[in-house]
């Protein structure tokens, strides 16, 4: 009987939320804005940028800059070294986009740059004109020394080092590994987790507020236990919590390939060898030729598809799946407690730091993690469990051993439970309670009830 009651609290709390306008737009909108943020940025790189051939003016008196600048497709350099330039700043050129000024050297051989333009000097053209002078201002000092062959000694000189890193599994096999790969990883697993957390479980908090407001609870607790609506609302609320986030991941994906399929994959990674064989892939359906199709010459973009076809997905996405439970389930249950000693949303200021601190806490510890993860802190905050959730999602595509997962998970669910048993001591007597803010005082006195 109680298990019936149980599985109709849920089914309310799954239906009263699924059938709001507001779960409806959200689930909407955001597989559109995580899309979005995917997807524009290569747009953006790609298909915008600035007008072509826009004259700058260059008023060279230094005598030694005019043959590093080289044009470009957005700014072409006219150089008049005798220009006044007090006359031209009077009345500025319709056909100039601005002028620079590059005054003589020092004895140290330093210059000052200055540009004037109509309009505010854009990043591109600021950035182009201090590296063509930086670059000229090296090439003359270098040359007071009077070394022969300086440019052939420089060239030869300049290396790039780019190290690979490659994991042993316990067959003896290396795996080529990017830490760049796993530090994103780690970065959106864990802070999704917090922002699920928080956002579910607010919504628990204010589910609370408002039947207590309404006294709809009074006629619910008529029939069942407090501690069985507690816990129907949170499963309720997880159960929202998990549809949504499934409706995410498929529309989000849906939406990122129908781009492709509209726009060409090639358009979105325009000049990528491997953009071009992966549209070919696609075009043809030969979904199961994809890992022959990429580059295996050692080519960054060879490097980056042989790092990911190393990340253990599997292993990610059940972890993700536990200290997602877990957490939201843990931080639910305190969230109703707090819901319960309040009459509105306004008076959960002070009762709502000690539950969110340890969330915020995690998320330091997280950023940390991603440097670190096998430091100390970030150790003790993958087993703490009202860290754990954030912390050892950032250390699992690092590799954790089994037993550290284990404890951490064990951990997680004994204060689970815990936190459980105590916030339905609170929430018995909370849910009841009218007209009075409920202070630490009395809510000590109604855990010892």
């Amino acid at each position: 009987m109680s298990t019936n009651k149980l599985s109709l609290i849920i089914t309310r709390e799954f239906l009263i939320r699924v059938k709001k306008r507001s779960f409806i737009i959200m689930t909407i909108l955001t597989p559109i804005f995580i899309a979005a943020l995917i997807v524009l940025p290569s747009l953006i790189m790609t298909l915008s940028s600035g007008k072509k051939d826009q004259t700058i003016l260059v008023v060279d008196r230094s005598e030694i800059c005019q043959p590093f600048f080289k044009n470009s497709e957005e700014f072409n350099y006219k150089f008049d070294p005798t220009a006044n330039v007090e006359s031209i700043k009077k009345d500025f050129p319709a056909t100039l986009f601005a002028m620079v000024e590059i005054s003589a050297p020092d004895s140290m051989m330093n210059v000052s740059v200055s540009a004037h333009s109509p309009k505010q000097l854009n990043m591109d053209a600021k950035n182009q004109i201090e590296r063509f002078v930086q670059k000229a201002l090296e090439d003359s000092k270098l040359k007071r020394y009077n070394i022969e062959n300086l440019d052939q000694i420089l060239k030869d000189v300049r290396t790039e080092v780019s190290v690979k890193t490659f994991t042993i599994t316990e067959e003896g096999d290396e795996k080529l590994g990017m830490v760049e790969i796993y530090m994103g990883i780690s970065y959106l697993l864990s802070f999704f987790i917090y922002m699920f957390i928080f956002m579910f479980g607010s919504m628990v908090m204010r589910g609370v507020i408002e039947e207590k407001t309404n006294r709809i609870v009074e006629v619910i607790i008529s029939s069942v236990k407090p501690f069985q609506l507690m816990l129907g609302k949170i499963l309720g609320v997880g159960s929202v919590a998990l549809l949504q986030f499934f409706i995410w991941i498929l529309l989000t994906a849906g939406i990122i390939f129908g781009v492709q399929a509209i726009i060409g994959m090639d358009k979105i990674t325009q000049g990528s060898e491997m953009a071009q064989q992966l549209s070919a892939v696609q075009a043809s359906g030969e979904l199961n030729n994809v890992m022959a199709a990429m580059p295996k010459d050692g080519s960054p973009m060879g490097d980056i598809m042989n790092a990911l076809s190393a990340v253990p997905v599997t292993s990610i996405l059940i972890s993700f799946m536990l200290y997602f439970l877990l957490g939201y389930l843990l931080y639910a249950a305190m969230f109703s407690a707090v819901g319960s000693a309040v009459d509105n949303e306004a008076d959960t200021q002070q009762l709502i730091l000690p539950v969110t601190l340890p969330l915020i806490i995690g998320l330091f510890i997280m950023v940390h993690t991603f440097q670190h993860p096998d430091s100390s802190l970030s150790f003790w905050g993958s087993m703490i469990p009202f860290t754990s959730p954030m912390v050892m999602m950032a250390r699992v595509p690092f590799g954790v051993p089994l037993w550290e997962l284990a404890l951490s998970i064990g951990l997680l669910i004994g204060t689970f439970l815990l936190m459980t048993y105590l916030s339905a001591k609170i929430y018995r007597v909370g849910i009841l309670m009218y007209g009075k803010k409920a202070s630490w005082r009395e809510i000590i006195k109604w855990l010892r009830y």
